[in-house]
């Protein structure tokens, strides 16, 4: 445990962080659960509907730095391309 104060305040704000970046990814790989979840479902509307909430997640978590911007673009890329397959 830090015994000066910069480190005490430097351990609190880290665990602070740690734990709003965590709901941030949390909630990111639900969303894209939710997408995968309507594919596999047959449900082309509900999965159009989780497939721009995931990528309001996705978009959020690139924006905070928790997720590279290419690897958004990967998720992306392959959500809508399940949700596409759905349609044709």
């Amino acid at each position: 445990m830090p015994n000066i104060k910069s480190a005490i305040k430097r351990t609190k704000t880290n665990n602070e962080r740690r734990a709003h970046n965590t709901t941030i990814k949390s909630a990111m790989r639900t969303a894209i659960k939710q997408v995968e979840v309507s594919v596999a479902n047959n449900d082309a509307e509900q999965a159009k509907a989780a497939l721009s909430s995931a990528a309001k997640r996705i978009d959020k978590a690139v924006k905070t730095g928790l997720v590279h911007k290419n690897a958004a673009a990967r998720y992306k890329s392959r959500l809508a391309k399940q949700v596409n397959g759905l349609s044709a």
